[in-house]
């Protein structure tokens, strides 16, 4: 439908411009200078009504079509950085798996696993985490001066962080409450704990691919 509304538009602006879209005035009988100021007015008819027209077109366009005025561009270097910077912050929660997820009272209280700072590295819990709506950035991904080779692998990628990072954000939010479902208890908040992290793996995973095929 895009395609099909262009092409009218096109068709449309075409004929705005063209003298033969324009009614001709029949000959009258006037003298010399006569026509020659109603051939000058008759310009001026014309060459208005091609602006008019044209301006009115382009405006139809722009506003059906937003491309038309603003060209999409690729992510910026800030961007691109952010995939970077959340990839290294995955590395780390890995390193430290146990360390990051056991959160402990005050004046040596109680210690448990908690595994809400998994959602946290994901982006899930602050606007300024920089995997924050990550996909965004992916988007633009497609309109860089890149290999076309790459995209493939890096659509595929993107896919696996989708998935990878909505499966860890489930199996880590059932995990904070394993303890209180029926039947639940710590092994249970452990249990999904490490499903958690299975998932963020791959996510780190699919991250490291994306990298690597934009060279960042």
């Amino acid at each position: 439908m895009v395609s099909y509304n262009k092409s009218v538009f096109a068709s449309l602006a075409y004929l705005a411009v063209s003298d033969a879209f324009l009614v001709q005035k029949a000959p009258t009988r006037s003298t010399s200078l006569s026509m020659a100021t109603d051939s000058s007015r008759e310009i001026s008819r014309r060459n208005l009504f091609k602006s008019t027209t044209a301006f009115s077109i382009a405006s139809i366009v722009t506003a059906t079509n937003p491309d038309f005025a603003f060209a999409k561009s690729g992510p910026t270097p800030d961007e691109l950085a952010r995939i970077k910077i959340g990839y290294e912050k995955l590395g780390y929660l890995l390193d430290n798996f146990e360390q990051e997820t056991t959160i402990c009272r005050e004046n040596g209280g109680e210690c448990k696993r908690d595994a809400d700072p998994v959602r946290q590295y994901l982006g899930l819990r602050s606007t300024k985490d920089p995997l924050f709506q990550i996909e965004k950035v992916f988007d633009k991904i497609k309109y860089m001066d890149i290999d076309p080779d790459n995209l493939e692998p890096i659509f595929e990628a993107t896919e696996e962080w989708n998935t990878a990072q909505n499966m860890s954000n489930s199996m880590a939010f059932i995990s904070q409450f394993g303890e209180y479902n029926p039947g639940g208890g710590k092994d249970e908040v452990l249990k999904y704990l490490e499903e958690a992290k299975k998932q963020v793996i791959l996510a780190r995973g699919a991250l490291e691919k994306i990298i690597k095929a934009l060279e960042i």
